[in-house]
């Protein structure tokens, strides 16, 4: 790319200048957040955000729908449940892995790229986790002989977790997980490829060997780790717009880049990533952009964002990497005790257009049929306007309908700007 070529003049290894406004706009634009929703959203829908986001977290808390159907419906709209089931479960085309340290649903065509990450396994993780490697080392010497029993009862026939003999409930650190040595056997046996999740039953895992699970087609090619961390290094830059260093070992593979530094400088050096800075930010918030979104970056400029409302999911992709950019303060409150929360259990912030103004804290309570919204509390600054706060309402309706609810409900706790729409 040569200088004075675009709005950026982009050179490889100089530092172009963007506004923050940019930065958010390319990042809705990459994440799907922007546009017009598909009128019939159909399974290749889902598989191109799947595709363009790497990745899509798995959550099964449902105070209002699960995590993965949030972040879904907010890109595609009204789908079929029954068409992700299907994607899953039946063709396969998608899988779900530890990606993040965090269950994922990711695509079976990247199988390569997760195949590689798992021969590798316990040593593709990475030094940003600290001693999670050697613990892992440990666990995996110490417990051989679970690990060949686990993989012989599986040989005869899928199981959940309390099927397997040694199973014995014992109470988890964290309160979250299950907490026995069988649980996190499972872990490490799914993040080294021998086993793979087939299904569930409400929300447990069944388990089968992922060579009686995965599909014939899934490439089962092993890529060279440096090359592997190039590849990573794209699609987290691709899926975020821009990305910090920092961002990228978050955002995928999270905390598993052995060589990012490398990764950044050969692809650098290569102009398939260049150096970009958000004016106002401090100099070490250095950030890449792909070469291939350097045209989109620079249109963005030009007012043809088409916004919308969306309401994101605590687990959201963009949640996960970008509340600086956005001005946004957020945290998991459910991981809170009740008298720490400031605005709610499941709180879902409300992005429109490129801002986040907002969040609501609703309850999906399905033996009355109704979405009982909590609150609803706006950003400093957020639009006050009769369009905004009614296309807010809409939106909330949209997703009630999309649950099944026969009325939305709203208390008294509903910011006053909004308060018309909101009732």
């Amino acid at each position: 790319m040569n200088q004075g070529k675009g709005v950026l003049g982009i050179l490889s290894k100089a530092i172009t200048s963007i506004s923050a406004e940019s930065a958010r706009r390319l990042a809705v634009t990459k994440q799907h957040l922007t546009g017009k929703l598909p009128a019939k959203p159909t399974r290749e829908h889902l598989l191109s955000v799947v595709r363009d986001l790497t990745f899509v977290q798995w959550d099964p808390i449902a105070v209002v729908a699960p995590s993965h159907v949030l972040s879904l419906w907010n890109r595609v709209g009204d789908f079929q449940l029954s068409d992700l089931e299907g994607l899953l479960w039946d063709e396969k085309r998608l899988f779900l892995h530890w990606v993040n340290f965090a269950a994922s649903i990711v695509l079976t065509e990247d199988y390569p790229m997760y195949y590689s990450m798992m021969r590798r396994y316990p040593e593709s993780i990475g030094k940003s986790w600290g001693s999670r490697k050697p613990k892992t080392r440990k666990f995996l010497a110490d417990h051989r002989v679970l690990a060949k029993s686990i993989l012989s009862q599986l040989k005869k026939g899928p199981l959940q977790l309390t099927q397997f003999r040694e199973y014995v409930p014992k109470k988890s650190v964290d309160g979250w997980s299950t907490g026995s040595e069988v649980s996190q056997m499972l872990s490490h046996l799914e993040m080294s490829g021998e086993i793979m999740v087939a299904g569930h039953q409400k929300k447990r895992n069944i388990w089968t060997l992922s060579e009686k699970f995965l599909p014939k087609w899934a490439e089962k090619t092993e890529i060279a780790e440096q090359e592997l961390e190039r590849i990573t290094v794209q699609r987290a830059i691709r899926a975020l717009g821009t990305a910090s260093p920092r961002q990228i070992n978050y955002y995928f593979p999270r905390g598993r880049y052995q060589n990012m530094k490398g990764a950044l400088e050969s692809l650098e050096e290569d102009s398939v990533i260049h150096r970009v800075r958000v004016a106002g930010f401090p100099e070490k918030d250095e950030r890449y952009v792909h070469d291939q979104d350097v045209k989109l970056l620079e249109s963005l400029k030009d007012d043809i964002l088409e916004p919308r409302v969306s309401l994101l999911s605590p687990f959201d992709n963009l949640i996960c990497c970008f509340k600086r950019i956005f001005g946004f303060d957020y945290n998991l409150e459910m991981f809170l005790p009740k008298q720490k929360r400031k605005y709610g259990y499941y709180v879902l912030p409300i992005l429109w257009g490129d801002r986040l103004i907002g969040r609501i804290d609703p309850i999906m309570e399905k033996s009355k049929e109704r979405l009982l919204v909590n609150s609803v509390h706006a950003e400093r600054g957020a639009p006050s306007d009769k369009e905004v706060s009614s296309k807010i309402a809409e939106k909330i309706k949209q997703l009630g309908e999309f649950l099944g609810a026969k009325e939305v409900v709203y208390t008294a706790r509903v910011p006053k700007a909004w308060k018309k729409s909101l009732s």
